[in-house]
């Protein structure tokens, strides 16, 4: 990356409403850039870091980051994420689009659009339906590996003024979904216009966002990270949403990803009773307001503190360390808790196309997983413990030989 493009800027106003009221109330210090590998050839250069703090607007309710990286050096240059090498998360796509193919009885005659589309693992499931479907993704590599599926993807950003290019040629979705992106865009109210534009009349668009509350109740800090510019309660997606001319009318609590949101929103106002429920229950427990944040500082630096103290003393006992999961949460964990070589040798990743290349900020290698039978450690951390679940169950083998796995959140603990 060359040192004229390592552009941000710092944040003064909400990224919502504008308001000014901006309270911070965690700061992570200068980070790397959470998912910019390094390559091989590249690590004797330094990495740019940039400054990692949490926000609360005090008049729309939204908790940001205060830091914006230009997106082009955030997503479009080597993007690493493969959505297709999670079969998790493929499962949970292909649920998703069949429940709302017999829902809304889509067809032939139907349009399917995906932002932040990655590598076609979701519209995929329209395409075998033989549903029309559109992706668009600002990164090339998952772009054309969507479009050499069969999945039609556009590499771009999407934007307020592409909406309006391809609503000037007549495209208007049935559905639109937009899984884990809403938070990663500079341009909040851009984006969400842009949906306004393109959505049909009787259209629904589909988002999947992180939910804020788990975050801060099992503290769940390292999914921060510069990507992540912003952390969504139903209270300020409500008011973002309604600035545009449209409703969240629906919401489902889902347990991927830590806890996430999937939102029903509509150009049509029909409130259900599952928003009006969320509403009441977040304003109840206080996530509008900056005193339910006040505590979450200490609470991550206590979290830190007992994963270190873990580590150490595993290595006191003279234990081998490996990791799970080259993940973005992963690099901000190792990198805010100060988990490098000393602790970690190395981490493993299904994901070809991070293999060979090493972690920001620490520098630990990554590797396939068969590293795990080959070198047997005693104890691997799970960095990439959103999928916890599906990871033990594929290392059953290394665990049948005594190997044990460390789940750091909400606390630092140990399974067989």
């Amino acid at each position: 990356m060359a040192s004229g493009t390592q552009i941000s800027i710092t944040e003064r106003v909400c990224r919502s409403c504008g308001g000014d009221r901006l309270e911070t109330f965690l700061d992570l210090g200068k980070t790397p850039l959470a998912d910019r590998l390094v390559n091989p050839t590249d690590l004797g250069s330094p990495e740019p870091r940039f400054p990692l703090r949490l926000a609360f607007c005090r008049d729309c309710s939204l908790v940001q980051i205060t830091e914006t990286v230009d997106p082009k050096i955030l997503f479009a240059d080597a993007y690493p994420y493969y959505s297709s090498f999670s079969p998790a998360l493929l499962e949970h796509s292909r649920q998703n689009a069949a429940e709302l193919i017999a829902r809304r009885g889509l067809g032939a005659q139907s349009l399917i659009i995906e932002l932040a589309s990655n590598d076609g693992y979701l519209l995929k499931n329209y395409v075998e339906a033989g549903i029309p479907v559109l992706g668009i993704d600002p990164a090339d590599g998952p772009a054309a590996a969507a479009n050499a599926i069969g999945v039609p993807t556009r590499c771009a950003f999407f934007t307020r003024e592409f909406a309006r290019s391809l609503r000037s040629d007549g495209v208007r979705a049935d559905v639109i979904h937009a899984n884990n992106v809403l938070a990663h865009v500079a341009d909040t109210n851009g984006f969400v216009a842009g949906i306004a534009g393109i959505l049909k009349d009787d259209g629904v668009a589909v988002i999947e966002v992180p939910y804020l509350e788990p975050l801060i109740q099992h503290c769940e800090f390292d999914t921060i990270y510069h990507e992540h510019l912003c952390y969504f309660s139903v209270t300020a997606l409500d008011k973002l949403f309604r600035r545009h001319g449209l409703f969240l009318n629906d919401v489902r609590q889902l347990s991927i990803h830590g806890g996430s949101l999937r939102l029903y929103v509509e150009a049509r106002e029909r409130v259900q009773d599952s928003v009006k429920a969320m509403l009441a229950c977040e304003s109840e427990t206080g996530l509008d307001s900056i005193e339910y944040f006040r505590t979450f500082s200490t609470k991550v630096d206590r979290l830190k503190q007992g994963l270190l103290a873990m580590l150490q003393n595993l290595k006191s006992d003279g234990a081998s360390i490996a990791a799970y999961g080259a993940a973005a949460k992963g690099a901000t964990l190792i990198n805010a808790a100060g988990i490098g070589r000393n602790f970690i040798d190395f981490v493993v990743d299904r994901n070809v196309h991070k293999q060979g290349k090493y972690m920001p900020g620490q520098r630990l290698p990554i590797c396939a997983p068969d590293e795990l039978l080959r070198t047997q450690p005693d104890y691997v951390l799970m960095l990439a413990w959103n999928f916890t679940d599906e990871i033990l169950s594929q290392q059953q083998e290394y665990r049948a030989r005594g190997g044990k796995f460390i789940i750091p959140v909400p606390t630092p603990h140990v399974v067989q």
